[in-house]
């Protein structure tokens, strides 16, 4: 099997991005090892205190956050960083070629279970024309990212990532530290019978939503044999259908705060977003290619599908007309 560098230099990724990218391992195996240790490292229950997305923190969270707060500000690639857990960028290396964007631990809901969890990131190229910690550095399209990955923490520590090419996977070997290639390109079929949806949002969707998920559930022989898959992880939620095929939905609903839904775009519907793609599949928000979104602010969030290219396309087609 392969290590992550020498594939990294076949796709020609640059010394100083691959530098980059191993720091972000490097915190990723930090987490792992918490993770792993559970109750025994003190990491179980939650804080007394909120992320600037009103939810209340995991003590992981926090933990998480912090470690990937210092190992990047501690590279001197990085000039910025942008987290779910942070309510402003923090500036780094004044600079420096890179910014990064991450979700320090998704699912977070489900450490306490001993659930699926992982950590999501995004690397761009930094801007000279603003200011190193404007949120302006971040105001770029996910079509411009560098480099979007995740590492799920499961029954073993998997990255799947993209430079601009294949979608790959690679797993933690404990034996020497390293990742090693496992799944040189993901390929998502076009049609499958699963779905990902939190169905417990079901009365606060649209109408048209409401009936598309009529038809999936009960109605339409088209549909018949579907499995609902739910993971309360995104991260966990996105590997199946990456693996395997499938749609991930997540609809914005008429609550407060929910009007664009619950993901947030810079590092959660981007990276993903470009996975699925790389993997040959598609990635909508309202019908509108996530990609090419141009970002309005740091915490933006968007209603997405994400997956099996025709099940993303009969999701939108039944309820954007």
């Amino acid at each position: 099997m392969q290590r992550l560098v020498p594939v990294l230099k076949k796709d020609n990724v640059s010394l100083e991005l691959i530098m980059l990218i191993r720091t972000i391992l490097a915190a990723s195996k930090e987490i792992a090892f918490r993770v792993s240790q559970g109750a025994l490292a003190g990491v179980l229950g939650s804080t007394l205190d909120e992320n600037i997305q009103g939810e209340v923190q995991k003590k992981l969270d926090v933990l998480s956050n912090q470690l990937l707060k210092d190992m990047l500000l501690g590279d001197d690639t990085v000039r910025a960083i942008a987290s779910e857990e942070e309510d402003f960028v923090v500036a780094g290396h004044k600079g420096a070629p890179y910014i990064v964007a991450f979700d320090p631990l998704d699912g977070s809901s489900n450490v306490d279970i001993n659930g699926q969890i992982g950590t999501i990131f995004t690397i761009y190229a930094a801007r000279d024309d603003v200011a190193d910690d404007s949120e302006l550095q971040f105001a770029q399209p996910g079509k411009d990212q560098l480099c979007a990955g995740y590492v799920l923490y499961g029954a073993s520590t998997l990255l799947v990532m993209t430079t601009g090419g294949p979608t790959r996977c690679f797993t933690l070997d404990l034996t020497h530290g390293g990742y090693l290639l496992t799944e040189d390109e993901f390929t998502i079929p076009n049609q499958t019978k699963e779905f990902s949806v939190n169905i417990a949002n079901y009365r606060h969707w649209s109408k048209p939503t409401q009936t598309y998920f009529d038809d999936v559930l009960y109605a339409s022989e088209k549909y018949a044999g579907s499995s609902m898959r739910w993971n309360a992880a995104m991260v966990g939620d996105m590997h199946r259908i990456i693996s395997r095929g499938g749609i991930f939905l997540y609809p914005e609903d008429g609550r407060p705060g929910n009007e664009n839904g619950k993901i947030r775009l810079l590092y959660e519907a981007n990276p993903l977003a470009m996975l699925a793609e790389n993997a040959g599949g598609k990635a909508t928000a309202s019908g509108e290619r996530i990609l090419d979104i141009q970002p309005s602010s740091l915490h933006q969030r968007v209603p997405v599908a994400l997956g099996s290219v025709n099940q993303v396309d009969e999701f939108n087609k039944a309820t954007l007309n």
